[in-house]
């Protein structure tokens, strides 16, 4: 299970990811009663706010991937020529965020000239799709996803799908393939291929410290269960392996070759590995450092992003969580400082942060940090009190808006914290967490209702 965003402490490193999110959730019956709710937008407490966003809103055909991508335009527009663009998601496991990602990737690939789709996945992970997508390796999406993305939200039939159109792209586009890259760290497990890409590389650029990088390694690896290793293994055990994972980083710095190629690569490896292991070496009772290693996740994640885009020159799509890929997060006490804010400081205007929200639906969550079930939960329409109350009311159909062309009275609104439906991999209510959606993004997706995803 990656491990993911929020609540401090045990759990929260457990549970893989930002909980939160609802006030009463719906059955199938109550579900159905909200379908008859009256469709009232005219009648919002803020209609200044209402008007301002509905005169910058641009309608959204659809979420579908498929067909005409005129209604694209202006978003990228938006975008411009920015080499990173954050493509959120407010639930890890909602059918349309999944395929507007799929969707946002075909139009800038096609359009745009983007290169890269980075996701909220291990560097390990991202390898072995790369390899797939590339053609050096075979099977189907569907194989390659229920396997190489196991355990995680991305284990889904949208992420199959999206993976399968890059290979297909990059059969019919060999001159400018679309590459898939996982920019976080290599959690549920490492595997012996990121080891072995190592000591294969010092094999032929430095054999002479192989034989002390083997020894290092053979103290670390196996290590494919993240969760069995930080519940079971002792905390001074843990910070001596990232000890070990350190001293093989530095052998490797040391052992630059004639292939400078060859060598950057190696040295990312080893470099995902170090960072692991000291991401493990987390002291789980205490808050403090449960905030480090949080932190130290999403500097992780920057740092894997920006080293794939200088080193290709390439423009990369990033699909990660909001509170990742935003500004600003409903749990700053643990994220002080996002993905995206480090992305910003190092891109400045090459960057730009897309977030969604949503007025009501279902989407996959788990019932507890260590189920392997994921099961279907829906909220109710939005309340007044909450962001998305005003949003819904907007525009009748689904749209996108450029958050920094915001009027007087939207910006003052889009800048007040509000409750807001977040969630990730744990689904948690009472109360909602807050936001400020106006300084946590520069274009913001707002969906009138969602669906869940679709189990492979």
């Amino acid at each position: 299970m990656t491990v993911r965003s929020t609540p401090i402490g045990r759990r929260s490193l457990l549970a893989a990811t930002a909980a939160v999110a609802a006030t009463t959730l719906l059955g199938p019956a109550e579900e159905a009663a909200a379908d008859q709710l009256p469709d009232d937008r005219t009648n919002s407490q803020a209609p200044f706010v209402v008007r301002e966003l509905a005169a910058i809103a641009h309608p959204l055909r659809s979420t579908d991937p498929d067909g005409r991508n005129g209604d694209l335009r202006a978003l990228g527009a938006m975008i411009g020529d920015a080499k990173v663009v954050g493509l959120g998601e407010a639930t890890h496991g909602t059918h349309e965020f999944f395929t507007m990602k799929q969707r946002v990737l075909r139009y800038l690939v096609e359009e745009k000239g983007f290169t890269a789709f980075a996701l909220e996945a291990s560097w390990s992970a991202g390898l072995r799709v790369d390899d797939y997508v590339q053609g050096r390796s075979g099977g189907d999406a569907r194989q390659i996803a229920g396997q190489v993305l196991a355990q995680s939200p991305w284990q889904r039939q949208e992420f199959a799908d999206l993976i399968a159109w890059i290979r297909a792209y990059n059969r019919e586009h060999p001159q400018r393939p679309v590459h898939f890259v996982g920019d976080d760290l290599d959690l549920p497990g490492i595997g012996d291929q990121l080891f072995d890409r190592v000591t294969s590389y010092v094999r032929e650029a430095a054999p002479g410290s192989l034989p002390r990088l083997e020894q290092l390694y053979a103290g670390l690896r196996p290590f494919d269960d993240a969760i069995t290793y930080l519940t079971g293994t002792p905390l001074a055990e843990r910070r001596h392996k990232a000890e070990l994972a350190q001293q093989a980083l530095e052998l490797v710095t040391a052992a630059r070759g004639e292939d400078g190629d060859a060598y950057a690569w190696a040295l990312q490896h080893a470099r995902s590995i170090a960072q692991t292991f000291v991401f493990t070496s987390i002291d789980l009772d205490d808050p403090a450092d449960t905030a480090e290693k949080q932190n130290l996740r999403d500097r992780v994640m920057t740092d894997n992003t920006l080293w794939w885009q200088r080193r290709t020159g390439g423009k990369v799509l990033l699909s990660a969580h909001n509170g990742h890929v935003g500004y600003r997060t409903t749990h700053p006490e643990l994220y002080p400082r996002t993905q995206g804010c480090y992305l910003r400081d190092a891109l400045g205007a090459d960057y730009r942060a897309i977030g969604f929200t949503f007025g009501r639906g279902s989407f996959l969550t788990k019932d507890a940090p260590l189920a392997l079930d994921w099961k279907k939960v829906t909220v109710p329409p939005a309340t007044p009190d909450m962001t998305e109350h005003t949003l819904d009311r907007a525009r009748a159909g689904d749209y996108y808006v450029d958050l920094r062309s915001a009027p007087p009275a939207a910006r003052t609104w889009l800048d007040t914290a509000r409750p807001t439906y977040d969630a990730g991999t744990i689904f948690e209510h009472d109360p909602l967490p807050t936001l400020a959606i106006g300084a946590a993004y520069d274009v913001l997706v707002h969906l009138h209702r969602t669906t869940e995803a679709r189990s492979l």
